[in-house]
């Protein structure tokens, strides 16, 4: 059985982050292992509060999995501060991480920024060259670029700049403009993938479960393209699947498979 670690912030209503993920490598028939790095206190309708965990035990959930039972795909969430940030990446270049992929949770869906400068200088600088893939949407995108993306040519110009910047492959998504939600990577070259969009007000947590799908598809030895057209079309069941729970954005119907 393939061993899928997810790094990431717990979502108490389950429709995002370690709950997500879980839920997301179950369905993939694979092995699920968790470090908490924040705990929140949500629901569909918000965030209430944010409860970062310590550094000390975040290290030594990572010790504890590592020396036990080795991931074969890391999916890296919610990071809330630098100090988390440099201990995750001092952790995995030390275990010598395979098929890391990052779902930088920077920018909230109402254009808030969720991390500190500090914070995100630590990821652009010790944990995004880590990584085999960085998944940004188009508002964390424009975050760290420092500009607007409209249109597919300026989000191939952009998923260029990425990939030059971290030197890790970029799938930038573009679900943020109008139209079909296509995604683009970028891995010395572009590659689109194109999806119909899908009317679901309910689809809180699709980049939490399309990054833990992709993880899943790589740690199976799946390449890189193939392993996102997996995800997607897992991504695409979950959303068809039309799940209403809830008064406000409802969670995804990770189980569907099983129904």
């Amino acid at each position: 059985m393939k061993k899928i670690l997810t790094i990431a912030g717990s979502d108490c209503s389950g429709g995002a982050g370690i709950q997500a993920d879980l839920k997301t490598i179950t369905v993939h028939k694979q092995y699920g292992m968790s470090v908490i790095t924040a705990v929140t206190a949500q629901n569909t309708l918000g965030v209430v509060s944010v409860w970062e965990c310590p550094v000390e035990i975040v290290s030594q959930q990572l010790d504890c999995i590592f020396q036990d039972i080795t991931p074969d795909a890391v999916k890296i969430g919610m990071i809330p501060n630098h100090e988390i940030a440099h201990v995750v990446a001092k952790k995995l270049v030390q275990y010598h991480t395979r098929n890391l992929v990052i779902d930088p949770v920077m920018v909230s869906t109402s254009g808030k920024a969720l991390m500190t400068q500090q914070t995100i200088q630590v990821c652009k600088q010790e944990l995004f060259p880590l990584a085999k893939l960085v998944t940004p949407n188009l508002p964390e995108a424009e975050y760290l670029l420092d500009t607007e993306i409209t249109t597919r040519k300026e989000m191939e110009e952009a998923a260029e700049r990425l990939h030059h910047q971290f030197g890790s492959a970029i799938l930038l998504k573009g679900g943020h403009l109008d139209g079909d939600a296509d995604d683009l990577l970028y891995d010395r070259g572009y590659h689109w993938f194109h999806t119909n969009r899908i009317n679901n007000p309910n689809n809180h947590g699709t980049g939490c479960t399309l990054s833990s799908a992709i993880a899943c598809g790589l740690s199976e030895g799946i390449d890189l393209q193939n392993s996102i057209k997996k995800a997607k079309q897992y991504l695409t069941g979950t959303l068809s699947s039309k799940l209403n729970l809830g008064h406000g954005n409802g969670p995804l119907d990770h189980m569907y498979p099983i129904k």
